[in-house]
């Protein structure tokens, strides 16, 4: 089972540490895969939510554990250039990964390929999947 952490969270949401790159690198310390939202703008590289806020360099995003979820379809392809694990989504049921998993909405049927997002918003039951995806 993949245990990805969402924006950084490891004990519920937490808007003051989300994608925050201190909080990802505790994260990734502790053995855990991390979920970061990313973007680039103007060739620069950030993390952010709803914007780009914490300008970072690639390399952070290269590393082993991290999962780029594109906020841009062109952030999205310039993440498929440098060969980082990523995704883009919008309001689909599942997305594929970079890294051959299946990125599944939450409450949406799972597959032993499928990451399951944030079962804690739909009570779903975490089973039949590669890992999941939680604050």
């Amino acid at each position: 089972m993949i245990y990805i952490s969402h924006r950084g969270n490891l004990y519920g949401p937490n808007p003051e540490l989300e994608n925050k790159p201190d909080q990802i690198n505790k994260v990734l310390s502790m053995g855990y895969d991390v979920e970061v939202d990313v973007w680039k703008k103007n060739n620069l590289w950030y993390l952010g939510h709803d914007e780009p806020v914490y300008k970072i360099e690639e390399g952070f995003l290269l590393r082993r554990g991290v999962w780029c979820h594109a906020k841009t379809i062109t952030t999205f392809e310039s993440l498929i250039k440098i060969d980082a694990v990523s995704f883009w989504h919008q309001e689909d049921d599942c997305t594929f990964t970079t890294n051959k998993y299946i990125w599944t909405y939450p409450g949406k049927e799972l597959t032993p390929s499928s990451i399951c997002v944030m079962p804690e918003n739909t009570e779903q039951e975490i089973k039949n999947c590669a890992g999941v995806c939680t604050d």
